[in-house]
């Protein structure tokens, strides 16, 4: 048995979504390093839930408000998916020592040509590409509790919505059968009588939240880490 140990490593490494999903453009890497050096002015400590993710974390500028009275920080980038993020996950939580780390990325299927890469992303690669991204964590912080947010149903990628709903299920069911991870729902509060998203929750372009949205989508959170921390 021994002797098939070096091939299944190498079997192991041609699949790591690293791999399968190289960065091909450096789109990101001033993001990144100006996140790095602000945690050299504030980091997330053991008190604290450190929020990685998509431009609705980067453009939470009332994260602390939103979420007293837990202490939070946020280390979002603008058009983050989770093929890129893999890349950037460990440089993302490294400096800090927080209590959990909450997870928000909607960019992998948004059902119009964005210039993305590689496209719509399919269901099972979002799942796929989640749990690298929990192991990356893991590999830093150990068993730390890790809540991922849903995807937000939104008037801008309604017509995919039943595939990014899919996504949803597979990650939900995924945390559901893992010990410290956890999922946040948020489809039913963002959808009016119709099953259709409310429009009073999002600013104009009909996909990042406004002040009513952000103030609902804290709650949500909110009453979910009462449960789990």
């Amino acid at each position: 048995m021994i002797r098939f140990f070096p091939l299944l490593t190498v079997l192991l490494i041609s699949c790591s979504p690293l791999k399968k999903y190289p960065l091909k453009s450096e789109r990101w890497e001033n993001d990144i390093k100006a996140l790095e050096y602000i945690d050299n002015e504030e980091i997330c400590g053991q008190d604290c839930i450190l929020f990685v993710g998509s431009s609705s974390i980067r453009l939470w500028e009332n994260i602390k408000f939103d979420m007293s009275p837990y202490e939070a920080l946020g280390r979002g980038y603008g058009g983050a998916h989770f093929y890129d993020l893999i890349h950037y996950t460990k440089r993302l939580v490294k400096n800090h020592n927080p209590k959990a780390i909450a997870v928000f990325v909607a960019n992998d299927i948004t059902g119009k040509n964005n210039g993305s890469w590689y496209g719509d992303l399919r269901p099972k690669q979002v799942l796929q590409l989640f749990k690298f991204f929990t192991k990356e964590i893991q590999s830093v912080h150990g068993d730390i509790p890790i809540f991922a947010i849903e995807t937000t149903p939104t008037i801008s990628r309604w017509s995919v919505w039943d595939k990014i709903s899919t996504a949803n299920d597979l990650i939900k069911n995924y945390t559901a059968k893992k010990e410290n991870l956890n999922y946040i729902t948020t489809r039913f509060d963002f959808l009016n009588s119709n099953g259709y998203p409310e429009e009073k929750y999002f600013v104009n372009d009909q996909l990042h939240l406004n002040k009513s949205g952000y103030n609902l989508w804290s709650k949500i959170i909110k009453n979910n880490f009462k449960e789990k921390l």
